[in-house]
């Protein structure tokens, strides 16, 4: 039984794909999960994924003259998957990629309008497949890439300052105080980004942590997030991915929704995102009181 999980978020939300993975996993093989092209490693992440479908336009685009049918469900339909449950994130319902999927003749198809990991796995559910026994549903990757070259030895915190969704990102002026704040409070901090965020982590970083903006390729940042004591950011890929093993200190961007990522952590709202409060919330987590 040949299996498609898909997530509308593609490799920003593959961690959270994961327990839905190892549910379908304990039936069906092999299990793909469709990316963004340059996001097939993300994809890949979670246990048990045996493929990545790389598309390009995404699922929803579908119907709007973007882009031809054949592309969007030709190679489906020509692998002729049995199942495909679809998690949609917040604000995008699943019917695009039903629609899609049913035409790419996928027998069973099952949808939620809910991003969380719980949600996933109850779509899951409803298809049939449910956890092996003793999964406990959390987040998980597989064993991340050593990247003590990157970030020096000894313990550090980590603050990805970037990569909010448009007309959410947290300004500059916010970004350097994610930074400052466990710096200030004596930790050692290394900041990290995409090559399109180079000149945001060069400036949030100044002179007080490791610039890592641009220096990790599409698996190397699981290692820099597993590594850390903590995680502070306002990104939802980075949040997910430290989830699986990290405490995270979620900066809510303005109008972002209040939600937990999955793992221990601390969400602060945009009007309680000051230094003080981020320095706070890491002091919690590395003690443990959360």
């Amino acid at each position: 039984m040949k299996a498609l999980v898909v997530r509308l978020d593609g490799s920003t939300g593959a961690p959270l794909a994961g327990p839905a993975v190892r549910a379908v996993a304990t039936r069906a093989g092999p299990v793909t999960v469709p990316c963004a092209p340059g996001g097939d490693p993300a994809a890949r992440l979670p246990p048990h994924v045996d493929d990545a479908l790389v598309r390009d336009p995404p699922w929803e685009r579908h119907g709007s003259g973007a882009a031809d049918e054949d592309a969007l469900v030709g190679r489906p339909r020509a692998d002729a998957y049995d199942v495909a449950p679809v998690v949609a994130p917040g604000g995008r319902g699943p019917e695009p990629a039903e629609r899609l999927l049913r035409e790419a003749r996928v027998d069973r198809v099952g949808a939620c309008g809910d991003p969380g990991a719980e949600a996933a796995l109850g779509t899951a559910a409803t298809l049939g497949f449910g956890p092996r026994a003793g999964d406990d549903g959390r987040l998980r990757v597989l064993s991340p890439p050593v990247t003590a070259q990157l970030t020096g030895n000894g313990p550090y915190v980590v603050a990805h300052p970037g990569a909010g969704p448009r007309g959410r990102a947290w300004d500059p002026v916010r970004c350097a105080a994610a930074v400052t704040a466990p710096a200030g409070a004596g930790h050692r901090v290394a900041v990290t980004g995409g090559p399109e965020e180079t000149a945001l982590t060069r400036h949030a970083g100044g002179n007080t942590a490791v610039d890592l903006g641009g220096r990790t390729d599409p698996r190397r940042p699981a290692g820099v997030l597993r590594a850390a004591d903590a995680v502070v950011t306002g990104a939802p890929g980075p949040a997910h991915l430290a989830a699986t093993g990290t405490p995270v200190v979620s900066l809510v961007p303005p109008g972002g929704p209040r939600r937990s990522h999955g793992g221990p952590g601390v969400l602060l709202a945009p009007d309680a995102g000051t230094a003080q409060n981020v320095a706070r919330a890491v002091h919690r987590l590395l003690d443990g009181r959360t």
